[in-house]
């Protein structure tokens, strides 16, 4: 882990300018072709690109039984299950360039929102990847510009819902394994998942690809008589 961090900011650095599709690519040519490429039923909350570091954390759904409380009891009730049964130590972690990835076991729950989400983004933490619904607050979540990556979208809390679990360990994710560490580049296209083992020979031939691609369209906004803008610079 060590070694993780110290190469950290290379990392990031390495793969700031490359899309998800550059890194499919990249994964190919190291031989990784049925690997990486998070279900495409996981999808962005807006279209936008983000590259991290993949921080992990579990969730499992809540096994009851819900107490029968007067809406009194329960908001002193709700309190307790935010401390001691739901809750994100993962957040206190979390590192600039982090990119929060959550197992929460598909279950529809809006475990993420327009507070804590900004809170997160304060301590570096750059987009959120789940396997369930884990986003409600939409509308506020995309004003603030908070990138989630999700198979849908939640309205409930989380109590009675779901519970955390663990947090730094392997979960999987639309079919990808994530440890923490990996590298994970998500845009419009939709996620991908690079062993961090791999990182620098992927980010190599990603490059490769992306470099190749400019170049061809650049002589097509030529062609077309388009002035030259970032995608081909």
């Amino acid at each position: 882990m060590t070694t993780q961090k110290d190469d950290r900011q290379e990392i990031l650095e390495l793969y700031k300018d490359l899309r998800v599709t550059d890194v499919r690519d990249g994964m190919d040519w190291v031989g990784m072709h049925g690997y990486g490429t998070v279900d495409h039923s996981i999808r962005p909350l807006f279209r936008t690109k983000v590259v991290g570091i993949a921080r992990t954390a579990r969730y499992v759904p809540f096994e009851g039984p819900m107490p029968k409380l007067t809406p009194e009891e329960y908001t002193k009730w709700v309190g307790w299950y935010y401390s001691e049964v739901c809750n994100d130590p993962w957040g206190a972690d979390i590192e600039d360039g982090d990119f929060v990835c959550m197992d929460v076991a598909g279950v529809d729950v809006g475990i993420l929102g327009s507070n804590n989400t900004l809170e997160f983004k304060h301590k570096g933490a750059r987009g959120y990847l789940t396997n369930g619904g884990g986003i409600r607050d939409t509308d506020e979540v995309i004003h603030q510009g908070i990138p989630v990556w999700s198979k849908f979208i939640s309205q409930g809390m989380d109590q009675g819902r779901i519970r955390f679990c663990e947090k730094d360990t392997p979960i999987a994710i639309g079919g990808v394994a994530i440890y923490p560490g990996d590298v994970v580049v998500a845009d419009g296209d939709g996620v991908v998942v690079v062993p961090r083992k791999l990182a620098r020979d992927v980010a190599k031939y990603a490059h490769q690809e992306l470099s190749g691609d400019k170049e061809g369209r650049k002589k097509l906004y030529d062609k077309l008589g388009w002035e030259h803008d970032h995608t081909v610079l």
